[in-house]
């Protein structure tokens, strides 16, 4: 990616929620073979991946191009939470790691400072990020 990122686009996997390491290793390494063999990515298509502890994953990480939205990667960073959020409400501790992983990305230049903050059905058709994390998202914006 060509600079700092312009765009946060925010997604839920759709999958169960999970918790720390231990809980979410196997969740993410499923996540990414789904995302290689079926889809065809070069890696895992989100840049970072939160569970509901709070607990951030690094996917392609900062200033690499990510694969999550079609149409849309060149100058967006891809967050998913895991869980699917028609059914589960997101935690306080991984809306909290959010808030703060897009504040680091914003002080060490890897985020622009007026970056825009979307959820992934802005963008496309798709439900996703799930009706109970889209409502949130207006705790995200007010953070940022």
């Amino acid at each position: 990616m060509k600079g700092s990122a312009r765009r946060v686009i925010i997604h839920h996997t759709a999958l169960q929620n999970c918790q720390g390491l231990g809980g979410c290793k196997d969740l993410l390494l499923s996540i990414q073979r789904m995302h290689m063999s079926e889809r065809q990515f070069d890696d895992i298509g989100y840049n970072f991946l939160v569970g509901r502890d709070g607990s951030v994953f690094e996917g392609r990480g900062w200033n690499v191009v990510g694969a999550h939205t079609k149409g849309n990667n060149s100058d967006s960073l891809g967050i998913a939470f895991m869980g699917n959020f028609n059914n589960d409400t997101p935690s306080k501790e991984a809306l909290s790691s959010v808030k703060q992983l897009m504040l680091s990305g914003v002080s060490q230049g890897s985020l622009h400072p007026q970056f825009d903050l979307f959820g992934h059905r802005d963008l496309g058709a798709t439900a996703c990020p799930g009706e109970n994390l889209y409502a949130a998202l207006a705790q995200l914006r007010r953070t940022t």
